[in-house]
C-alpha cells in the first residue's frame, strides 16, 4: 500500500488524476489518499499529487499514536533517515517539530542515523484532518496520520511553462497544470494517441507530448492551426528526447473530423464558452454535441471541459459519463469536467 500526498484542495479530481499512476486510489482524510499500487514513472507527471510513500502505519491524527505505530512497524531498510511531518492544510493543529523528534528518536533507537541533509531514506508523516468533500462518490475520512516511507515525488515544473512564455499566446489559454491533470485522466502516455479537436494554442497537446503521447490537433482557424503548431515545435525544440512524439496540426471541422475510426485512444477538449461559436459557425449545442459524436468514433475515451454541464449530450452521442467534477475558476466561472468513456 501507499499513500499520496494530494495537491490543491479538490481532492476528489486529485484522487481521480492519481488513479492514472495508481492502483485502487482512496480519498481517506483531508488531502491525503492511499492506493493499493503505483507506476512510480507516472506519479512523477501528476499534477495533482505531490508525492507518493510506502505506507507503514495508518493512526489517530496525534503524535503518541504515531510514535506507537513506528515503534510496532517492521522496518527492513537501514542506512540514515530523516523524518518530514506535515499538518496537511493546517488542520490538526499538530507540532510538526515534535513530530518530527519524537518519531526521530524512535528510529535512532532502531540503529539509524539521522541526515537531514541527504538521507538514505525519508520518513513522511501526514497529520490530515476530516475530509469535507461533497462528492457523492468519495468517502468522508475521519482526520488521521499516515506514515511512510517516501517512493516518489512529482515534478513540479508548471510554472516554467506558462501560457505567456509560448512564442503564439492568445488570451484565456489553460494553466499548464490543469491541462496536464486533464491528460493524465485521459489516459496520455507513452505508447498512447490522444486528441484535441479545438486544440486553439495547443496547451492540452503540449501537456500530452510531455508524457509521451503522439498528439494529433485539429482547429476551424488557421491561426489557432498554425500558432499550435509552432507552439508544439518550440516545446519539442526545449524538451529533447522528452518530448519526442508524433505532432500533427491541421485546421479542421470538431464537427466533422478528418480523421479515420478508432485511430486515437483519448479525446480531450476545452469547448467554447457562451451561448454560440462563432469562430467554428455553429451554434454551440450543435458543435458541443457534434463535437462528442465525432470523438466517441475515433476514441474509447474523452475528458471533455465546459462552463456547463454536457451529460445529455454526452450521453446521445454514446459515451458513458464515469464522472463529471465543477471546479471553480473564479468570479461565476465554473468549469465542468466531463470524464467519459464509450
Amino acid at each position: 500500500m501507499y499513500c499520496l500526498e494530494l495537491a490543491g484542495d479538490e481532492d476528489a479530481f486529485a484522487a481521480c488524476e492519481a488513479g492514472s499512476a495508481g492502483s485502487a486510489v482512496a480519498v481517506v482524510a483531508g488531502g491525503v489518499a492511499t492506493a493499493r499500487g503505483i507506476d512510480p514513472a507516472g506519479v512523477r507527471r501528476l499534477a495533482y499529487t505531490h508525492a507518493a510513500s510506502e505506507l507503514i502505519g495508518k493512526t489517530d491524527a496525534d503524535i503518541e499514536a504515531a510514535v506507537a505505530a513506528l515503534r510496532a512497524a517492521k522496518i527492513d531498510r537501514e542506512g540514515s533517515v530523516a523524518v518530514r511531518a506535515r499538518d496537511v492544510r493546517s488542520q490538526t493543529g499538530v507540532s510538526t517539530q515534535a513530530a518530527e523528534r519524537q518519531l526521530g528518536g524512535v528510529l535512532v533507537d532502531r540503529g539509524f542515523e539521522v541526515d537531514l541533509d541527504d538521507p538514505d531514506h525519508e520518513l513522511r508523516v501526514l497529520f490530515a484532518g476530516s475530509n469535507d468533500t461533497n462528492d457523492a462518490d468519495e468517502t468522508n475520512g475521519d482526520a488521521c496520520c499516515l506514515l511512510g516511507w517516501l517512493a516518489v515525488e512529482s515534478r513540479r515544473d508548471y510554472g516554467e511553462r506558462q501560457p505567456t512564455d509560448r512564442p503564439f499566446v492568445q488570451p484565456g489559454s489553460m494553466a499548464p497544470l490543469d491541462a496536464r491533470a486533464l491528460v493524465n485522466i485521459a489516459g496520455a502516455g507513452s505508447g498512447t494517441t490522444v486528441v484535441d479537436p479545438m486544440c486553439g494554442t495547443g496547451g492540452l497537446l503540449l501537456e500530452a507530448g510531455l508524457v509521451g503521447s503522439d498528439v494529433v490537433g485539429i482547429d476551424a482557424q488557421w491561426k489557432m492551426a498554425r500558432g499550435s503548431r509552432e507552439n508544439l515545435a518550440a516545446l519539442r525544440e526545449t524538451a529533447g528526447e522528452e518530448f519526442d512524439g508524433d505532432i500533427s496540426v491541421l485546421r479542421g471541422d470538431a464537427t466533422a473530423l478528418p480523421l479515420v475510426d478508432d485511430m486515437a485512444d483519448a479525446v480531450v477538449f476545452d469547448a467554447p464558452y457562451g451561448r454560440q461559436s462563432k469562430i467554428a459557425r455553429h451554434e454551440l449545442g450543435d458543435l458541443v454535441g457534434g463535437a462528442l459524436r465525432e470523438a466517441r468514433r475515433i476514441a474509447p475515451q474523452a475528458v471533455v471541459v465546459a462552463d456547463r454541464s454536457w451529460d445529455d449530450a454526452a450521453q446521445e452521442a454514446g459515451w458513458t459519463v464515469e464522472r463529471r467534477f465543477e471546479r471553480r475558476v473564479h468570479g461565476s466561472l465554473v468549469r465542468h469536467v466531463h470524464v467519459l468513456s464509450g
